[in-house]
């Protein structure tokens, strides 16, 4: 067997395997579009439980103390900033 006609028989071989893969993807979107839409038709893609609803109460910042503490902390990180 000579080099063109391992040439020959790879090039075929590489045409058929990028057919078959060819091939079989599009069953496999065939496949799963047409259960989608059975899915759907069937009405199984429907939430089985409701979202818990949210409450409506105002938001509320935060606590007197932590904006304190927070007020505290940048002013004693700005202090130690200009030391050095």
């Amino acid at each position: 067997m000579n080099i063109l006609e391992m040439l020959e028989q790879s090039a075929i071989l590489t045409v058929l395997g990028m057919a078959v893969v060819f091939i079989f993807l599009w069953i496999m979107i065939v496949c799963v579009n047409l259960a989608g839409k059975a899915i759907h038709k069937l009405g199984l893609d429907k939430d089985i439980q409701q979202p818990p609803a949210v409450s409506q109460a105002p938001r509320t910042g935060p606590s007197p103390q932590v904006t304190a503490a927070i007020g505290a902390a940048v002013s004693e990180y700005r202090k130690n900033e200009e030391k050095q």
